[in-house]
């Protein structure tokens, strides 16, 4: 089967709620982080996709012109401090060969938006929901099974998808990852000729929005195709095959369910005091003559 059909196959899995919010589950865009320094960007291509237990991030500075060595791509377990209320993330492979965000999070909610602040006050990054409603879907990627050479592989990565919108993450084949050890950045992989610019964007973090087309990923190729191609097949132990070619060559990747809602209905609004309503009913021609909905 391939993507399209899959939440429509597969059981619904409702494991225990997550240790985070439930307003975190789902797809989010960030519209801007602003830095102590008082400058904000409000142009990088950033998106956020929440599963129960693990999440999938891109972050391309000039969108489909950024450079190979500039993406900027990861799947991670996602841990909830519940004394701090602070979320963060512990992450074994990424596109960059080092952790560009280590800071947790601190999160509050406004309406649709998530707002992260760094505790160390270095920035705040506002995000927002991009779900209504729909399946809530999360398969993580445990390993890779090269059946031209009958070999199993260890690797990492996931499929997100919520209402609507999908993430897909894939990392690098083992040996590349040993290669980038060797070296201090992407950048001088490329300059010690460690890896080619393909072997470094062959770890794929693509997201496609309202449908299946990839819109933004960390490999400019893939834009415009369908994403997590290939053929699905659920196996008798719950687990989930894809069958696809991974650098030229047959394979089947195993993934994990995390977690399957057939209908979820995605926070987008919080509440007030008791008097929030009666006072925007009062002041509603002058608080919402311009308001809408921002994503």
């Amino acid at each position: 089967m391939r993507l399209a059909d899959l939440p429509h196959a597969l059981p619904p899995v409702v494991p225990a709620q997550p240790a985070f919010p439930r307003r975190l589950l789902g797809a989010f865009r960030r519209k801007s982080i602003t830095f102590c320094t008082g400058v904000t960007d409000e142009a990088t291509v950033v998106y956020w996709f929440q599963s129960r237990s693990f999440t999938l991030d891109l972050r391309l500075p000039d969108g489909t012109a950024t450079s190979v060595s500039d993406r900027q791509g990861w799947v991670g377990d996602t841990l909830w401090d519940e004394e701090r209320q602070q979320m963060s993330w512990s992450i074994a492979r990424s596109y960059q060969p080092r952790n560009q965000w280590p800071e947790p999070a601190e999160l509050r909610f406004m309406g649709n938006s998530v707002l992260e602040f760094a505790p160390s006050g270095a920035y705040v990054e506002d995000w927002r929901q991009q779900s209504f409603r729909g399946p809530l879907l999360g398969l993580r990627l445990l390993s890779l099974h090269d059946e031209d050479m009958g070999q199993d592989l260890p690797m990492d990565g996931g499929l997100i998808i919520a209402g609507n919108h999908v993430a897909y993450a894939q990392s690098r084949l083992p040996r590349l990852d040993a290669a980038l050890r060797n070296a201090t950045g992407l950048g001088q992989a490329l300059t010690d000729r460690l890896l080619t610019p393909e072997e470094i964007e062959s770890y794929e973090v693509s997201v496609a929005l309202d449908g299946r087309t990839i819109t933004h990923s960390t490999q400019g190729g893939r834009i415009g195709r369908q994403i997590a191609s290939g053929t699905f097949a659920l196996q008798p132990d719950g687990s989930v095959l894809l069958s696809r070619r991974v650098g030229g060559r047959r394979c089947r990747l195993r993934f994990a369910i995390d977690i399957h809602l057939p209908d979820f209905t995605f926070d987008r609004q919080t509440e007030g005091a008791s008097r929030t309503a009666e006072w925007m009913e009062k002041e509603g021609s002058h608080l919402f003559r311009h308001a809408a909905i921002a994503s």
